[in-house]
This record gives C-alpha cells, sequence and structure tokens, in this order.
C-alpha cells in the first residue's frame, strides 16, 4: 500500500530507463508567451539528453534552440489503469558540430515529417522527474468498483 495519491516517484535511472521504451514523446515550448506542446519521435543520448530530429525551418527548431524545454513521455495501460510518466527539463541547443550531427544521423530516429534539411535537437536533461500509477483505481490497497 501506498500512503500517497497511488503514484510512485521515480528515481533518475528508472526514468531513463523507461523513456528508452517510449516511441513518441512531447516537446512543451513558449509560443508568444504560452505552452506549446508538439508531439515528436526521440533519442537519448548517453547522458540522458533528449535527441530530436526536425526541420531546420521549423517552428520547433527556431522556438527551443537556447530555450529551457520540457519533454514528456508516458506509457499507460488503461485495462489495469496503470502506467507512468516521465519529464526531462533543460536547456535545448540546435547541435551544430558536424561530428556530432554525424553520430546523431546514426542514432536518433528519422522524423515521420522527413525534410531535406534537418536539424538535431538536444533537451539536456538537467532535471528527470518520474511518476508511477502503482494501484489503478484502489482506495488503501482496496480495488474499487470500475
Amino acid at each position: 500500500m501506498y500512503p500517497n495519491d497511488g503514484f510512485r516517484e521515480l528515481g533518475r535511472d528508472e526514468c531513463l530507463r523507461l523513456l528508452a521504451t517510449a516511441p513518441v514523446g512531447r516537446v512543451v515550448h513558449t509560443r508568444q508567451a504560452l505552452p506549446a506542446v508538439v508531439p515528436v519521435t526521440f533519442g537519448l543520448d548517453t547522458d540522458g539528453a533528449v535527441l530530436l530530429r526536425t526541420s531546420a525551418a521549423s517552428e520547433l527548431a527556431r522556438a527551443v534552440d537556447g530555450a529551457v524545454v520540457a519533454f514528456e513521455a508516458d506509457a499507460i495501460d488503461v485495462a489495469r489503469q496503470a502506467g507512468w510518466s516521465v519529464v526531462v527539463t533543460g536547456h535545448a541547443e540546435i547541435v551544430t558540430d558536424r561530428a556530432e550531427r554525424g553520430r546523431l544521423e546514426r542514432m536518433v530516429p528519422g522524423s515521420w515529417a522527413p525534410s531535406p534539411d534537418e536539424a538535431f535537437v538536444r533537451v539536456a536533461a538537467e532535471l528527470v522527474t518520474g511518476r508511477e500509477l502503482v494501484g489503478g483505481r484502489t482506495l488503501y490497497g482496496v480495488p474499487l468498483p470500475a
């Protein structure tokens, strides 16, 4: 039984392990002083940084370069009423180093909207947090009716 709201906080290593299993995530950035959310395919670097591939001319590439952004991915099991959510927050930057771009070309999944002029975005894993819903619909460890 969990004494809180049914969620278990996840440690950094567990968060990164779970992130590696997600095929799609969301980048949260600012557009005209308001939050904007964009679904993206992604990869993870060895230091936990989130790696994106997008069009160099995209609004996303222009909006996030040099900004603090959040990246979120999750997995939900509706039948079990269980799942997890992980958020990586950090500074984003367009990767300009030629050798680094070559390395990322081999490891970052292609965008679902490919472009002839691609940019790679790195989101530093400055803050990594996550939660797992461990009990589904329970009250004090007892299942609730659906």
